[in-house]
């Protein structure tokens, strides 16, 4: 997992709430024994209706989803974070998350941005008027900043969790910095365990 510091770009205003994991990545892309190739799945359903947002050409390029209330409910499912990186994702902003959501995206690199609804509505007004208006995440610092029309939020996030995006750390990661403790206890375990 690559390090997450700040994160600037454009954003999508995916007005819906209640997004659940199978409209992210419909069931029949959890076949696949790739980890790739998502992307092409995401919204699948969704983007055959050519006013779906993500089919405006305004739109096309952004790196920071903004979407309603309940993001990432339903199922467990690591291919929804994947589809939404693999789009070209790096952030998604929304009031509420799924915990399960919350953690598949900790654990992937794809920044989970819990900001208020009204500060939602505010960013997605923002993007509307100016479909290129510039998003910054600043994961050091924990703040949503938009410059050009005085936007500035902050928002909460576990220590562990920020410290994963500041240091690139998914699971192996994170065990991988015990090596010495684990090298350790395996040199002086008793033969009887080994």
């Amino acid at each position: 997992m690559k390090a997450v510091r700040v994160i600037t770009g454009r954003g999508v205003p995916l007005k819906r709430s209640d997004v659940d994991t199978d409209q992210i990545i419909p069931a029949d892309w959890l076949k696949r024994v790739e980890r790739t190739g998502f992307e092409k799945g995401l919204f699948s359903t969704w983007r055959d209706d050519r006013n779906f947002v993500l089919n405006d050409e305004r739109y096309s390029g952004a790196t920071i989803l903004v979407a309603g209330p309940s993001f990432g409910v339903g199922s467990s499912r690591e291919h929804a974070v994947w589809a939404i990186q693999q789009y070209g994702f790096d952030a998604v902003i929304a009031p509420s998350f799924s915990d399960i959501f919350f953690n598949n995206c900790t654990k992937n690199g794809l920044a989970p941005v819990g900001l208020t609804v009204q500060a939602v509505e505010r960013i997605w007004a923002a993007i509307e008027a100016d479909p290129n208006v510039e998003i910054t995440v600043d994961m050091e610092r924990l703040l949503v900043e938009i410059p050009s029309i005085g936007f500035t939020e902050h928002f909460e996030m576990a220590a562990q969790n920020q410290h994963r995006f500041l240091n690139g750390l998914d699971d192996v990661g994170i065990t991988m910095t015990h090596t010495d403790e684990i090298d350790s206890y395996e040199a002086h375990r008793p033969s009887w365990l080994k």
